[in-house]
């Protein structure tokens, strides 16, 4: 299992190609540490937030970094891109692909959402069922060919249009110090300095301030509380490794003092573990008066200020981090 689906994804296919990497160090190289929040967008009906880089990005940050490759293809036609993958299949190779959440039926209905991009690698096929190793179950699953298909090849927002990746070259050696130290300065860039008004601690800010107007796009009571209880989902059930990721970003900066010999990152990691704890307190706070529907402003004003000062630490602690390594 993995803490989140396409680092999980990413590190199990590496692994399987022969390297020894850890899921916090492919999440940190690749800079998956992120903040946006949209307001009022066509892509979104409801404003939202997101804990992560651009899905794709891990897979090609990681390839830039530590000079993996991977092989990549997506597809016009659904039989063409099944095709392919038996192809690969047959040949011993576990293929990584994007597919739609919902119509992985070996998740209980009740927890199965349209999302077009989770990641899972398919392993292998019997009959008419492939086998799955997915980042968030516990076993090899079945998933029988019409669902995986339906997945891999779902429509609307980002569709995964048959999309699959599998490694072709692991380097003998790597330069994990390069590596780490441009991740996390990348990830100080976009947390600090990207020049966009609701990306990194500025989206934070945002989020802090317009949290409070969320009422007047929600189309009654029952739709206000499911999209601030969603604040919780986002933060911890999907697949983030708790309070936005914030404790596998941790994880990473604890792996990293030591890979290469900087124990300064030892303090950064417990700051941010206690970064983490506070927005798991958000998280806690927004499922409580979501689930009570005690929604009024005063409430609305004391999940604001939560935000506000994740903001304050995230600032002053990227900015600590960018010191450290400089």
């Amino acid at each position: 299992m993995g803490a989140h689906c396409e680092s999980g994804t990413v590190t199990g296919l590496l692994n399987h190609a022969g390297l020894e990497i850890s899921e916090p160090l492919v999440f940190g190289i690749a800079s998956g540490i992120f903040f946006g929040y949209f307001h009022k967008m066509k892509a979104f009906t409801f404003p939202t937030f997101i804990v992560r880089n651009k899905p794709g990005q891990m897979r090609t940050n990681i390839e830039k970094r530590i000079g993996a490759r991977f092989q990549t293809k997506d597809f016009k036609k659904p039989a063409d891109g099944m095709k392919a993958l038996d192809a690969l299949l047959e040949r011993g190779i576990p293929v990584g692909c994007q597919v739609d959440f919902f119509y992985m039926d070996y998740v209980p209905s009740w927890e199965r959402v349209h999302i077009n991009v989770h990641y899972l690698t398919v392993i292998g096929k019997e009959g008419s069922c492939y086998k799955i190793s997915d980042a968030y179950f516990p076993k090899i699953v079945s998933l029988e060919a019409d669902s995986l298909e339906k997945g891999r090849f779902a429509g609307g927002n980002m569709s995964p249009k048959g999309f699959l990746f599998y490694p072709t070259f692991v380097p003998a050696s790597i330069d994990y110090e390069k590596a780490i130290l441009k991740g996390i300065k990348k990830a100080c860039f976009y947390m600090l300095k990207i020049p966009i008004p609701f990306l990194g601690v500025k989206g934070i800010r945002q989020l802090s301030r317009k949290i409070v107007e969320w009422p007047k796009f929600a189309r009654d009571t029952e739709h206000l509380s499911h999209e601030i209880m969603k604040i919780n989902i986002l933060l911890e059930d999907q697949g983030t490794g708790g309070a936005g990721f914030r404790f596998m970003y941790a994880t990473f900066l604890q792996q990293a003092a030591g890979i290469i010999s900087k124990p300064e990152l030892l303090e950064r990691s417990k700051e941010l573990m206690e970064i983490g704890d506070g927005w798991r307190e958000i998280s806690l706070f927004s499922a409580r008066i979501g689930k009570n529907r005690d929604l009024g402003p005063d409430k609305l004003r004391q999940l604001s200020e939560m935000i506000a000062d994740r903001a304050d630490v995230e600032e002053k602690f990227f900015k600590r981090l960018a010191q450290t390594i400089k």
